[in-house]
């Protein structure tokens, strides 16, 4: 209890929040505390290096507290007491997203996704069957078929490497994988009900329908959120070109630097105060396209023009590689406008030099 009044209230308030039990993962992870503490400074050791980390796991553990992690932090006890394995270190990862929780969440979670989108694949591309064709599969049949093509697919998915994608900020190409994978349990799918269960057995015609639509469902549950985002994105992007509401913003330059100017502006919290107009560049192959949504309005010499004629009150300097002459000419218009002038830090030259230096080092270190 002394000790325990000696903590931060913010950490001694958040730690006692729950009932004490009888293991944690600080117990797990810290289960030869006894055998650490050993000679001369016992107290100072423990309460310097060892009762901060317990702290900060259990704080670990108050915030992340579930059912499924309380029964991998079991399980990791009773697996740290077999004799053979005491020694063993144990990932502090292991404690709050141990084999259930990671069996659950990449398995069992997208087994019920997929089997519930083969599902409506299946209705739809048996109700669009029956416009032309007498079928009658049957809720069950139609169920059986889900679930095993659901389970085809975590086999697949697991193989191509796609159970550990996070796909909230997967990017574009994992479409091609998903595409792979759909493709392939078909291929299990037909396979099985062509040679050994004949009950689950579609026409041809239908199983490539059925194919297309399970793989439109399971891109669209995977990225889901990014659908949506996008889809919000552009129609936050739509009324604000169509609106005055906001400091309108030009950008100059309509390269990499520019999208990062962009997303700095749209991921901010102020981003609600900001309007973005659209581009000025001198790439002649940019003029009237769309980059990120939004318009190339013309060359860096119409900017005075597009400043008065759009109502700007923010210019965005984003060019990264650009000679000293022309950067001189483009500030110097800049600074005579009733603008204000934001200068976006050359972040990607500086990721350039950095990955330069590690290649250089990278290849001397293989030369000696």
């Amino acid at each position: 209890y002394d000790i325990a009044m000696t903590w931060p209230e913010n950490v001694r308030a958040e730690v006692l929040s729950v009932r004490p039990g009888i293991t944690s993962p600080a117990s797990v992870i810290y289960r030869n505390e006894k055998e650490m503490l050993q000679g001369t400074g016992v107290m100072d050791e423990y309460l310097y290096k060892i009762l901060p980390e317990k702290q900060r796991l259990d704080q670990l553990y108050v915030r992340q507290q579930s059912l499924i992690g309380d029964l991998d932090v079991i399980f990791m006890t009773f697996i740290m007491l077999l004799p053979s394995l005491r020694k063993v270190k144990v990932p502090e990862s292991q404690m709050y997203a141990g084999p259930l929780f990671r069996f659950r969440s990449r398995y069992v979670s997208w087994f019920v996704v997929d089997t519930i989108t083969s599902f409506i694949a299946i209705s739809v591309a048996g109700g669009l069957w029956r416009l032309s064709s007498p079928l009658d599969l049957g809720w069950g049949k139609s169920a059986s078929i889900a679930a095993f093509l659901a389970l085809c697919m975590s086999i697949t998915n697991t193989v191509l490497g796609l159970k550990k994608v996070q796909w909230r900020t997967a990017g574009p190409i994992y479409v091609f994988d998903l595409a792979s994978s759909t493709l392939f349990s078909m291929i299990i799918f037909w396979f099985v009900s062509e040679f050994f269960v004949s009950e689950i057995q579609l026409p041809l015609p239908m199983l490539v329908d059925f194919t297309m639509f399970t793989f439109f469902g399971f891109v669209a549950v995977r990225y889901r959120e990014r659908l949506i985002t996008g889809l919000a994105s552009r129609w936050v992007r739509m009324r604000s070109q169509a609106s005055l509401i906001g400091e309108r913003v030009l950008i100059i330059g309509a390269g990499d630097c520019a999208q990062l100017g962009i997303w700095l502006i749209e991921k901010s919290k102020l981003a609600p105060a900001f309007s973005i107009v659209g581009f000025v560049d001198d790439d002649s192959y940019k003029q009237h396209l769309k980059v990120s949504g939004y318009p190339v309005l013309g060359t860096t010499r119409e900017i005075p023009d597009l400043v008065q004629r759009k109502n700007i009150g923010v210019v965005v300097f984003a060019i990264n590689k650009v000679d000293p002459k022309n950067r001189e000419r483009i500030l110097k218009i800049c600074s005579e406008l009733p603008v204000r002038l934001i200068m976006i830090p050359d972040l990607l030259n500086v990721v350039s030099d950095y990955l330069a230096i590690q290649t250089r080092e990278a290849q001397s270190d293989a030369m000696a």
